[in-house]
């Protein structure tokens, strides 16, 4: 595969696509065993650690975990965007938060750029960091915030439910500049993907479960061009194409409406291990899905994780705590943000 990519691609729209999930949660990990990185053999970032707030906000998981709940119950959609958050901060040189920030008349926001396509919701980040702060002001990090909502976002889209420790502190600048160096495209090639993640510390299995998120969401037809103009990918399934061009029969797609296929057509909107069977049939939507079923050195993977989804849990949980302690600032480094869209003034 070529290495090509588009203006409006990114890695993270093709690992958290868009999506509205139905699963309940009114569950949220009390019939779950938790999931963590025991078996990780890299050191624990420094300073973080496991209920962090216990002394300071004991109650700040709760009240994160009951707003996601409020919000996911109003708007379906919220789950993913919390996923999809935690990549988007935390691969690109720390999990700082610094994609909440807006922009300014120095800086453009990280998500504002091209790569961050699609990224909305972020004002219910606001709602979140309101609720803790009524209990406990100047204490819980928007970066904390984002972490903690994407686990219990995985929990609302029938996911494992996976200990995540916290400390993290805000950054103060967006990162917009430097995305391109971190970020991997869904047209690179897979030699390129796994470099990409190994320099975060997620080996090849964790790249592998990760992508499992395409189990659920859509893929919008701005990232499908390729694959199906000027003409069809003869690798694609062919009982899969007819129901792709429906829904995507412009190839030049307006980025802004919304044109997508579902990635899943069996359980759209439920995270599973259903992805990996289906691209092992060649119905894998974007180039990087068909190489994942296709290269030798990830579908052994694939293939097992279309068998075992504990074993595709436990992968994607490891990988998801890689992630979120990627370079955090701890101790006196960064700040508490007042507000997660603004550094707070200097006096």
């Amino acid at each position: 595969m070529g290495s090509t990519t588009t203006p409006l691609s990114s890695f993270v729209s093709f690992v958290f696509l868009l999506l509205a999930a139905p699963s309940p949660l009114s569950a949220f990990a009390e019939d779950q065993q938790p999931i963590n990185g025991d078996d990780d053999p890299r050191p624990a970032a420094a300073g973080l650690a496991l209920n962090y707030y216990r002394d300071t906000c004991p109650q700040a998981e709760d009240i994160i975990g009951e707003q996601v709940k409020l919000l996911y119950k109003r708007h379906k959609n919220t789950a993913f965007s919390w996923l999809r958050n935690i990549f988007h901060d935390c691969f690109v040189q720390s999990c700082d938060a610094s994609l909440l920030l807006d922009s300014t008349r120095r800086s453009l926001s990280e998500k504002e750029t091209d790569r961050s396509f699609g990224m909305r919701n972020f004002r219910y980040i606001e709602t979140i960091k309101e609720a803790v702060e009524r209990e406990c002001p100047g204490v819980v990090s928007c970066a904390d915030i984002l972490v903690l909502s994407a686990r219990d976002g995985i929990v609302a889209l029938g996911g494992p439910y996976i200990s995540l420790k916290t400390g993290r502190r805000d950054g103060r600048k967006s990162r917009a500049d430097i995305l391109e160096q971190h970020l991997p495209d869904h047209n690179e090639s897979m030699s390129v993907v796994l470099d990409r993640f190994s320099k975060v510390g997620i080996n090849t299995p964790g790249v592998v479960a990760l992508l499992g998120a395409h189990s659920v969401g859509r893929t919008h037809c701005v990232k499908l061009v390729q694959r199906l103009y000027p003409e069809v990918d003869p690798e694609l399934n062919p009982d899969h194409v007819p129901h792709m061009l429906k829904k995507c029969p412009d190839p030049i797609p307006d980025p802004k409406a919304v044109q997508y296929v579902r990635n899943d057509r069996g359980t759209p909107m439920k995270l599973d291990n259903n992805y990996y069977r289906n691209i092992l049939e060649n119905k894998g939507l974007m180039l990087v899905d068909h190489q994942l079923a296709k290269d030798k050195r990830t579908k052994p993977y694939v293939k097992k994780m279309a068998k075992n989804q504990d074993y595709f849990f436990k992968e994607f949980s490891r990988a998801i705590t890689i992630l979120s302690e990627n370079n955090p600032l701890t101790g006196t480094k960064g700040e508490i943000r007042k507000q997660c869209n603004l550094a707070n003034k200097i006096h």
